[in-house]
């Protein structure tokens, strides 16, 4: 089975959920998708050797080197024009605490709702925007996430600190 983009933003899920009694239903609720694609992922999750499906937890060290070595070749971010949208990368928290770039425009994810103008940058899956308004946790590491798929090279280790840190490694 090959990975998709939508398999590590389930995996961050888990992550942000730092506990081990959730559901496919919950699951699916919480990140906009369907039960079916939620277990699929976790089925691609497991066979990748990213998640333990009897203890209901993602292998972190695994997860880790995934996200640091492969999602920057294997998820690359399209860019496009300005929009409107939700600030990720550098303009998104907790990055944009550490970095300005204020003389250019931002990456944001598009969202209709957004208040933020800058260029088009694809999340990991197209619910990503709607399930951050209800995760701060989660939109925290998509944002780290981002970074390390598109970011320059101080924004890069930052965010990979960052994230070793939230996964306790």
């Amino acid at each position: 089975m090959i990975l998709k983009p939508q398999d590590i933003f389930i995996l961050l899920k888990v992550v942000a959920l730092n506990r081990n009694d959730w559901a496919y239903s919950y699951l699916a609720n919480e990140l906009f998708m369907s039960p079916s694609e939620v277990h699929a992922g976790i089925k691609r999750s497991a066979s990748a050797r990213l998640i333990d499906i009897k203890q209901k937890q993602p292998i972190k060290a695994a997860l880790l080197e995934f996200l640091v070595h492969g999602i920057k070749y294997s998820f690359p971010p399209d860019r496009g024009s300005i929009t409107r949208g939700i600030p990720t990368s550098y303009a998104g928290p907790p990055l944009n605490q550490k970095f300005n770039f204020s003389d250019e425009a931002v990456p944001v994810w598009p969202d209709p709702e957004g208040e933020t103008r800058g260029y088009s940058f694809s999340p990991l899956y197209k619910s990503a925007p709607m399930a951050s308004k209800k995760d701060t946790v989660l939109y925290e590491s998509l944002v780290l996430v981002d970074a390390i798929r598109d970011g320059r090279a101080r924004e890069r280790e930052f965010a990979i600190n960052e994230i070793k840190i939230r996964l306790m490694i």
